[in-house]
């Protein structure tokens, strides 16, 4: 049972990854697949009461890989680490099917000030349903849920929950498109389709650049008119003051 589960992983960084060549490769190569292999290791001992043990061997692995996994969080099958560099998963997170994390991720925990040691047990951390990606060096914060099939993109900072089939982007991390149903299988690198998923930050500054750009063209037209009528009153009152001087 345990080698179907290593091979099992295995295969699921051939699914993902184009680089990877033959399962060899990922066995030697691959520091995510290596952090796995520390993680189901101490996550036994973890579970049946060897903390410290799995602590000390969680950090030795943690020094090898430069991903940290607490043994104490709970990782679903066909779980990827690609690149790996950076990455942070915390004791209370809780990691569905088929989930993808790329370089720089963090699953973090909200710490509360701390009274007693059964808050320490309250979990503090995200849960990542099946089938979802996080795009490198996103932030996920605090006891959250990332729905089935959601896409969180780079360097978004999430701390509210995500539903189910979507793309969010962005500081805090916005919605910005649901993923289309035809393709909701369909592997997504980074969590981010190349077309269609706009940064909102960008769209609004580019809604506020129209609406200057409009305010100035009007502004300009106001000043054209006004100078208009300020030469015909001059006219007016040159044209007057000529009238007048002929009388005279």
């Amino acid at each position: 049972m345990i080698f179907k589960r290593f091979k099992e992983d295995i295969d699921a960084f051939l699914a993902r990854d184009p680089a990877a060549q033959s399962r060899i490769e990922v066995a030697l190569c691959y520091p995510g697949y290596h952090a796995l292999l520390f993680y189901r290791l101490t996550n036994m001992l973890w579970r049946n009461n060897w903390r410290l043990l799995a602590r000390f061997i969680s950090s030795i692995g943690k020094l090898l890989t430069m991903i940290e996994i607490h043994p104490g969080a709970a990782i679903g099958r066909r779980f990827v680490i690609d690149h790996g560099s950076g990455i942070v998963i915390g004791e209370t997170s809780i990691i569905g099917d088929d989930v993808t994390l790329y370089q720089g991720v963090t699953l973090g925990g909200v710490s509360p000030s701390i009274e007693s040691h059964a808050q320490v047990n309250q979990k503090r951390h995200p849960t990542l349903a099946n089938d979802v990606i996080i795009g490198s060096g996103a932030q996920v914060l605090g006891p959250i849920t990332i729905g089935e099939g959601a896409r969180v993109g780079a360097n978004a900072v999430v701390h509210k929950d995500i539903p189910a089939g979507v793309t969010a982007v962005g500081i805090p991390a916005r919605v910005v498109m649901p993923r289309d149903k035809t393709k909701a299988k369909e592997f997504v690198a980074y969590g981010e389709p190349v077309e269609g998923c706009p940064d909102p930050v960008l769209r609004t500054i580019e809604e506020l650049r129209q609406q200057v750009t409009s305010l100035m063209t009007h502004i300009e037209e106001m000043e054209s008119r006004l100078d208009g009528e300020q030469a015909d009153d001059k006219m007016s009152k040159s044209n007057a003051a000529r009238a007048s001087g002929g009388k005279s």
